[in-house]
């Protein structure tokens, strides 16, 4: 899909305000604080001043046609229709704000990267790029180029220390290399209505000695999954289900797995945001290279945590997902839990909520409050204490050496004008994607809260910090991920079984490492591959790759989901 943009007026004559200073229009700011950009966590008086310094910063722009492009989700919708007819209209700068598919995204980034031909002026491309970005040095760090030649369109009220997700667009060298636009997290969803009801709880206790409530572990889930399949089966004289999933060979099954699936179930290291040294895709890192993600090099794609996640993957989308859903892509199996047949899914993505909380849903009750929750995801048997838990998609502003200088800089003001607290809050409240602390904290959310079904209470908690992107251990995100849709497809299939996919894909993994390692394109952090040693060398050392566990279904576990928000508070 490709957004045209949708014509303003923008006058002819600029305002001369009292200063002296020739300005873009001033009352195109003025109206569109006034009836777009509210609620704001500014007043009314600090937007307009920070209106006035786009609009000064972008004079010598003024008439510059330029082209930006984003993946096609609803928060990057409002930018492209609404966010860049307000910038044109201030700054006098034309934004051509284009929306594709995430694949298609990285496609082009991957072309420019290769040609040095300006294909955009700026990307929002996902954080899981940072360790591409920073080995292949083709991407602006911000950090410089704030301090630096950019000094003169960054603007003084951006607030960096306000952005929740800098952490995982920061390189290892310190630097930052690309600015969150919008952050969505990948979270458990249950229905709140089947799970508090006495009769369906009485019935789970009876059967399993503890509470139905929220899954700490796997286990837990598991029962709970059986437990509405086999035995529920109905409610209202409709079939429900006890887990939804996907399992289509299409690119979207890779995402599901590097989206942090390994690390739920406790594959890689501790550390926050990514495991140190294996981190979740299985990829060990000494220092800052990557040296293998074989167990027999040290890494964990195909160790025992690992093998065991696919395994659950592939026997919960047999036994109690509704019968169509191996062959559904992640787009085709998003909406259906908002249509009433699913108690609960283990990975499912906030940048869903707008479409769940719909009027007229059947999984939305008359007064507009949802009658599902969402909740931190469990955690597999392999998970120890400060580990990640889950995947935060953070798509970011993302600017190219390859761009010449002067459209960088008017695209830079653009990318600022998206996230600047003037429009953030507004945004926020279209697209649900947050990136600043001061816009979760607002009044307009505490006030939203009791519709949103446990997000803003998710983003106020201090479990979010365990939810983090792909980090600096992945040195080539395109040439890698597209080796794990193929890999688990074939484990979704029944073609392989699960230790013979992640076989496949450890091995895959390391091949292209290898080649990284001997083009040496990617200076003294790119790959320097191990040497083979027995697995269970690395399995008998302390932390990642993990040796076998005797027991993987430990006792089930939940919580009451009033009191875990409780304890957040």
């Amino acid at each position: 899909m490709k957004s045209r943009y949708i014509g303003g007026a923008l006058t002819a004559v600029a305002l001369v305000l009292s200063t002296g200073a020739a300005h873009a229009d001033a009352a195109a700011a003025k109206n569109w604080i006034e009836n777009e950009f509210q609620p704001s966590t500014l007043s009314k008086a600090d937007q307009m001043k920070e209106m006035e310094w786009f609009a000064k910063a972008a004079e010598p722009f003024k008439g510059m046609e330029i082209n930006v492009v984003s993946e096609t989700i609803t928060t990057h919708e409002y930018e492209s229709k609404t966010l860049a007819k307000a910038f044109y209209e201030i700054t006098g700068i034309k934004v051509n704000h284009d929306l594709i598919g995430e694949g298609d995204v990285v496609e082009k980034l991957q072309t420019q990267m290769q040609s040095g031909k300006n294909i955009y002026d700026a990307y929002i491309n996902d954080s899981d790029l940072i360790g591409t970005h920073y080995r292949y040095q083709q991407v602006v760090p911000l950090s410089d180029w704030i301090a630096g030649e950019g000094a003169d369109v960054s603007n003084p009220d951006l607030d960096l220390g306000d952005f929740i997700g800098t952490s995982f667009t920061t390189g290892p060298d310190g630097k930052l290399y690309q600015l969150p636009d919008q952050q969505f997290a990948n979270l458990y969803w249950f229905r709140y209505d089947w799970f508090s009801d006495p009769d369906i709880k009485a019935k789970f206790k009876a059967k399993y000695g503890y509470d139905l409530g929220v899954p700490v572990n796997w286990s837990a889930y598991e029962d709970i999954a059986d437990f509405f399949t086999n035995d529920i089966k109905e409610i209202d004289g409709k079939p429900v289900y006890g887990h939804m999933d996907y399992g289509k060979k299409d690119p979207s099954l890779g995402w599901r797995f590097t989206d942090a699936w390994l690390s739920m179930a406790g594959a890689g290291d501790k550390n926050i945001p990514n495991g140190i040294p294996v981190d979740e895709w299985g990829i060990r890192m000494e220092g800052c290279s990557p040296v293998g993600s074989s167990v027999a090099r040290g890494g964990a794609t195909n160790g025992p945590a690992a093998v065991y996640s696919v395994s659950k993957y592939v026997d919960w989308l047999k036994a109690y997902a509704p019968p169509s859903a191996p062959g559904m892509t992640f787009g085709e199996a998003g909406p259906v839990p908002a249509q009433g047949s699913v108690a609960q899914q283990i990975f499912w993505y906030t940048a869903f909520t707008a479409d769940m909380v719909k009027d007229g849903l059947p999984v939305v009750n008359e007064d507009g409050t949802p009658k599902w929750r969402m909740a931190p995801s469990p955690h597999g048997p392999y998970w120890e204490e400060g580990q990640k838990l889950g995947y935060q998609d953070a798509g970011s502003w993302t600017l190219m050496k390859s761009t010449p200088v002067d459209r960088r800089k008017a695209a830079w003001l653009y990318a600022q004008f998206t996230v600047a607290k003037t429009v953030s809050l507004k945004k926020s409240h279209v697209g649900l994607t947050f990136v600043r602390e001061s816009d979760i904290q607002h009044e307009s959310f505490t006030e939203r809260a009791p519709k949103l079904g446990g997000l803003v209470e998710f983003y106020r908690s201090p479990a979010r910090l365990q939810w983090t992107p792909t980090g600096i251990n992945v040195p080539d995100y395109p040439k890698l991920a597209q080796l794990w849709w193929q890999n688990i497809g074939d484990a979704s299939s029944g073609a392989k079984t699960p230790q013979e996919a992640m076989d496949s894909l450890a091995a895959a993994q390391d091949k292209v490492l290898g080649r990284l390692e001997r083009a040496g394109v990617q200076g003294e952090c790119g790959p320097k591959l191990n040497e083979e040693k027995e697995a269970s060398y690395w399995l008998n050392q302390p932390g990642s790759p993990k040796a076998k566990l005797a027991n993987e279904k430990p006792q089930g576990e939940t919580v009451d989901y009033d009191e875990l928000v409780k304890s957040w508070n």
